[in-house]
């Protein structure tokens, strides 16, 4: 089932999202789910939030990464099969330089800019199966990462850009919030007009 992604504005994407446990009702379905929805909107990545439902999961498939030429064939090798679950996920560390790369979302279309992330994180998680992990990640990875974890923590990237960039999109996201954008998969705006 593919839901409709919620857009920039809607509070849940603001909310710190809460833990859940291997009894919550049909994960394995909602998982399969969230695959579905990122594949069908061309994402990378969908936390939870995303789709409206403020628990800490969210799934990362970065193979189309792994066409990138201007990448290693060391880093194009890692995200050819780097399709994970992150349940209740921590990050423990984040390390090395930071680096820019620009980023867009699902949930703000239309929209990319570039931001500054740690190169290297240490993170602890429980797969889909609830095996508990603490792996560390680098590079691109990493900082796929990264975007879905700031989801599950009431971040978004715009929140990561300088003020002046912040002052040069506000018309865009407040056009988004209102439903006024065009995105090629459902969207859930919360300002927008019922009924028009």
């Amino acid at each position: 089932m593919i839901f409709p992604i919620v857009a920039y504005g809607d509070p849940v994407l603001k909310k710190k999202a809460k833990d859940i446990d291997k009894e919550y009702p049909k994960l394995s379905e909602l998982i399969e789910n969230m695959f579905e929805t990122m594949y069908n909107a061309h994402g990378v990545g969908l936390a939870a939030p995303q789709i409206g439902l403020p628990i800490r999961l969210f799934v990362i498939d970065a193979e189309p990464f792994s066409e990138d030429e201007e990448l290693s064939e060391e880093e194009r090798e890692q995200l050819k099969d780097f399709k994970k679950v992150f349940i209740n996920a921590t990050i423990l560390e984040e390390k090395d330089e930071e680096w820019a790369f620009t980023e867009g979302c699902l949930s703000i279309p239309d929209i990319r800019e570039d931001v500054f992330r740690n190169e290297t994180i240490k993170i602890k998680y429980f797969d889909e199966n609830f095996v508990e992990h603490t792996e560390i990640y680098g590079g691109l990875a990493a900082r796929v990462i990264q975007h879905e974890y700031d989801h599950i923590e009431g971040i978004l990237f715009t929140d990561k850009l300088s003020s002046l960039k912040k002052r040069l999109i506000k018309g865009k996201l407040a056009n988004i919030s209102k439903g006024k954008v065009n995105a090629d998969y459902r969207m859930r705006f919360p300002l927008a007009k019922k009924g028009r």
